[in-house]
């Protein structure tokens, strides 16, 4: 799902660094440091899940794990999920440095709703959080690709029929998403329920920061 060097117009790249930008420094201001080695750990997840794709036109197909991201870190996602993509532009070449700020609104905007619409509809039973975190691991790739479609669509009418396959060709990915998703928030539910916990929630006796 990364959009490669060249694709997208001057403007849209440099509008997505301007958007980009000013949400990470909110991200990273919205991280509580207790929640870094976290961070850490979501970061790494990301960027191994994204290191298997599959080439396609000026884009690529592969896990993403935006809707598993934002229900584990909240506001932290965006944070996680630009690091993992400079990482991957700098290392891998996957992506563009160029495009970078557009991939991480590509990926990390549904983060963000994800994390919000999850805290806001977890409840308390691990089956129910289970549940929504199938939910948001299909939707937030869902939000994705449509973002994806939406910015191919600026490069120009040659990206049109490139933008409706892309989303096609995701639809096997928002299955193994949701079903990913929902099964590990189903085990941290049971086994570690505070590392669900995350800035869109104050933990008890603590208030907002």
């Amino acid at each position: 799902m990364h959009i490669s060097d060249g694709v997208l117009p001057v403007s849209v790249a440099i509008g997505g660094y301007v958007a980009s930008a000013a949400l990470t420094v909110w991200s990273a201001r919205q991280t509580r440091s207790e929640e870094m080695p976290k961070l850490a750990v979501m970061t790494a997840a990301f960027f191994v899940a994204s290191l298997i794709h599959i080439p396609f036109g000026p884009t690529s197909v592969h896990l993403i794990i935006p809707g598993l991201t934002g229900a584990i870190l909240g506001p932290s996602a965006f944070l996680s999920i630009g690091l993992g993509l400079l990482l991957q532009s700098l290392l891998f070449q996957f992506g563009g440095l160029t495009a970078l700020g557009a991939n991480a609104l590509m990926m990390g905007l549904p983060a963000l709703v994800c994390g919000w619409f999850f805290n806001k509809f977890k409840g308390s039973a691990p089956s129910r959080q289970a549940l929504v975190g199938g939910l948001v691991g299909a939707g937030g790739t869902v939000l994705a690709a449509l973002i994806l479609a939406l910015l191919l669509v600026t490069g120009g009418e040659d990206f049109f029929g490139v933008a409706k396959i892309a989303l096609v060709a995701h639809v096997p990915v928002i299955i193994i998403e949701g079903a990913v998703s929902a099964l590990t928030v189903g085990f941290l539910a049971r086994v570690k329920p505070a590392l669900l916990l995350h800035a869109f929630e104050s933990p008890p006796g603590q208030a907002h920061g």
